[in-house]
């Protein structure tokens, strides 16, 4: 290739000098020369690809403007599309046209003439929209490989219609099913299924059988997607080859059952560990899988990654520092509670003090922290856990989640008692944490004088980065969700119009949205008092408080997520 350096050269598009340089980085990085120049900025894309269609008398091609047919796609194989760099644009006859970045190569399009039994005419394509279109019609090489395995489990499937089962045989074959969960196909999708998951950034995974058909769906960044109905005559055999995976007892299908999967995986040439928690819950058409992906690559642990606004992080911070009281933390299932904990326990964990955790699960092992698993069926709960601590001379101790009475009273103790104690509920907004814990039966003077700051959060998805377009809204609606006239005037709004690093979905990633309570003197006389959660919220207001709405109009000012997301998750 070095002779299109020469041409290039000739024709004044790049210096001698530009020209020895990348051949000096083709040396030592490898590479084709034309991609080398245009990344050194020595050459734009347009011009290389302009030069390459007058200089060989083929026309070029933009391929983000062009649709590629899956009939088309199926005449060259992945692979070869790889090796060569070529793609199939159209088709008229008995010719073939295809989009390849060095026109001149005859061995290819040989290659591809006999392989197709066309007859084969170059268009001229830059190599980066080459390798998206690769990307985008032929997948990963990972995706090609679940295609095959879902292909062979579908040949296998022949004449499967025919019969319907209409009723289950009350006995087990535990043999059998040990058997058909460890035949290859199905030890190839079910290892697929999991990795695919990794590669996509799911969190996690749903396997669900219905009375006809068999289906998994992926949540990424918290909404689920469908991504594959594996043949219902596997349903069996796929959800016992998971549960010998999580050590689960596969002759058991009328009660739920948790396990766990530890894996190691290359990903990107690098080896992760990586946990699966298991859960698994009979339905009226099998056992439904849900498999939640534990990385601690994608834990956050940075208190100023997470979202929070300089105030609210502020008044976190001093309230975690404090060397006793209670820190809550409240929101829904999904909304990064742990993550926040985890965060805060990172921040504060130092040689000098003894943390201990009661958590169910232990979803994450943090160095340095005594983790305690709870096992309900042998009387190990959160109330129990706690009281063993009070025995372990701890000096910050975290509860999953208060639940009941007796855990909330023994954790106000605690924290009444020189513990730093957090913890977490499950309430709407930071005020209505108090009357939840009164509602539960804590007295308000308890509540008062052990609870010193209450976070509420949510996550919003953030706007890819990658297709990020602005966005126009009419101002009347931006003031209805709660911007003032004046933001509504000058904001910009942004969404993502989808692309491949996003999968189509315009978001990639998630922020959460926080609402922090500090609870002071005034604060503390109102609880006393007897005062509602409304009028709690108004005097935390006046006090600054911002509120998850109006951290949700914060990052919709600075582009970091939609209009859509914060209306979603969020109440004025």
């Amino acid at each position: 290739m070095a002779k299109l350096g020469e041409l290039l050269v000739k024709s004044r598009l790049i210096t001698p000098e530009q020209l020895q340089k990348a051949l000096e980085k083709q040396r030592a990085e490898g590479g084709k020369i034309g991609s080398i120049l245009v990344e050194l900025g020595y050459i734009s894309e347009q011009q290389l690809v302009e030069f390459l269609s007058k200089h060989f008398g083929v026309p070029s091609v933009n391929l983000e403007r062009v649709t590629i047919s899956e009939e088309l796609i199926k005449l060259i194989p992945a692979d070869v599309a790889r090796k060569y760099m070529i793609i199939p644009i159209s088709k008229a006859g008995a010719k073939l046209t295809v989009a390849i970045t060095d026109p001149t190569n005859v061995f290819a399009l040989d290659d591809i003439k006999f392989m197709t039994g066309y007859n084969v005419d170059p268009v001229v394509a830059s190599e980066r929209q080459l390798k998206a279109a690769i990307e985008k019609y032929y997948g990963t090489t990972h995706s090609v490989e679940l295609r095959k395995v879902m292909e062979d489990l579908s040949e296998e499937e022949e004449d499967f219609d025919a019969l319907e089962v209409l009723e289950e045989s009350e006995e087990i074959d535990v043999d059998a099913l040990e058997e058909e969960s460890e035949e290859a196909p199905v030890v190839r999708l079910v290892n697929l299924i999991l990795t695919d998951a990794i590669k996509r950034g799911a969190s996690d995974i749903h396997i669900e059988p219905y009375e006809k058909d068999y289906r998994v769906r992926y949540r990424i960044d918290g909404v689920l997607y469908e991504m594959m109905r594996p043949p219902i005559k596997l349903k069996e055999a796929i959800t016992s080859r998971i549960k010998i995976m999580s050590k689960l007892d596969i002759a058991e299908k009328r009660l739920p059952q948790d396990g766990r999967i530890k894996i190691k995986t290359r990903i990107g040439g690098k080896l992760k560990d990586l946990d699966f928690r298991v859960s698994v819950c009979p339905t009226i058409f099998g056992e439904k899988i849900v498999l939640r992906l534990l990385d601690k690559d994608n834990l956050m642990l940075d208190l100023t990654k997470l979202g929070f606004e300089p105030e609210s992080l502020e008044r976190f911070e001093r309230a975690i520092l404090k060397p006793y009281g209670m820190v809550l933390v409240t929101g829904p299932t999904g909304s990064g509670k742990t993550n926040t904990l985890y965060s805060a326990l990172s921040r504060i964990n130092t040689p000098e003090v003894n943390i201990m955790t009661a958590e169910d699960p232990v979803e994450f092992n943090l160095h340095g922290i005594n983790q305690v698993q709870m096992k309900e069926q042998i009387g190990l709960n959160f109330a129990a856990a706690l009281r063993s601590f009070l025995r372990q001379d701890p000096n910050i101790i975290l509860v999953g989640e208060i639940r009941d009475f007796e855990t909330a009273e023994v954790a106000i103790k605690a924290a009444l008692t020189g513990h730093l104690v957090l913890s977490t509920l499950h309430t709407n907004d930071a005020p209505s944490t108090v009357t939840r814990l009164m509602n539960m039966g804590i007295e308000p003077f308890l509540v008062a004088t052990s609870v010193h700051l209450v976070v509420a959060q949510r996550l919003v998805r953030r706007i890819c980065t990658k297709c990020k377009v602005p966005l126009e809204l009419p101002r009347k609606s931006l003031i209805k969700i709660g911007f003032s006239r004046e933001d509504a005037q000058t904001v910009k709004l942004f969404k993502g119009k989808g692309c491949d690093t996003c999968s189509n979905t315009g978001y990639k990633g998630r922020v959460a949205l926080f609402e922090v309570m500090e609870i002071d003197d005034e604060i503390r006389e109102m609880i006393l008092a007897g005062a509602t959660a409304l009028e709690l919220r108004k005097a935390a207001r006046d006090k600054g408080m911002i509120t998850l709405r109006e951290s949700g109009l914060i990052k919709i000012k600075a582009g970091i997520t939609t209009v859509e997301e914060v209306v979603r998750e969020t109440v004025l």
